[in-house]
């Protein structure tokens, strides 16, 4: 039996390095702000030079998009029991949780840059805005189809009801993620996205 064959040390450097990277992006921004924190800073944290933080990101922003969606992965992602309404709570609980931790103030901060990068702004709708709310959309489209959700509200505009209270919270901190108002706050919304009953 032919032995497994190992990463070459060069490319075992190299993902050692991205890791490192992505990390000290995430610890560093999450205790200093994101406006504080410097690509010299998070190469000197990551233990490497900045030119090999440019060689794969071209600017700040870039690289803290990285690093959300390398620390999200799947944990945000929408399920499907067959019970929209119980995954709706199970993932907007999710998208809570991670974004009221450190993930949460490095959010904040490639949003406020977005208002004025216009490339970061992009990067932002393609790499995580978009893709999330296309996979919601479909999730919300097949609960239509299932008839647990009402036909003659469009699923964007499903996703913009659902999620807006919840960026809100999270962008200008006026009120809390905690469990009970996140499930509060889709109990609202979906009183109005329920089928209305024949007759009514």
């Amino acid at each position: 039996m032919p032995a497994a064959k190992s990463v070459p040390n060069a490319q075992r450097r190299s993902l050692e390095a991205r890791r490192a990277i992505l990390d000290a992006a995430i610890s560093l921004i999450s205790e200093r702000g994101y406006a504080n924190v410097t690509i010299e800073a998070i190469a000197a944290a990551a233990g490497v030079g900045k030119t090999t933080i440019y060689r794969w990101w071209p600017s700040k922003g870039d690289l803290s998009l990285e690093a959300i969606n390398d620390r999200v992965g799947e944990a945000i992602d929408f399920p499907d029991t067959g019970d929209v309404e119980a995954d709706l709570r199970h993932q907007l609980l999710e998208v809570a949780r991670v974004l009221d931790g450190e993930i949460g103030v490095v959010f904040r901060g490639v949003v406020a840059e977005a208002q004025s990068t216009p490339s970061v702004g992009a990067a932002l709708l393609d790499s995580i805005i978009e893709p999330r709310t296309q996979a919601c959309e479909a999730r919300l489209a097949k609960a239509v189809g299932d008839g647990q959700l009402r036909p003659d509200v469009g699923t964007r505009m499903m996703v913009e009801l659902i999620y807006a209270p919840l960026y809100y919270r999270l962008l200008f901190r006026v009120g809390p993620l905690r469990s009970k108002d996140i499930e509060l706050l889709l109990d609202y919304t979906l009183s109005g996205l329920r089928p209305v009953p024949a007759g009514q």
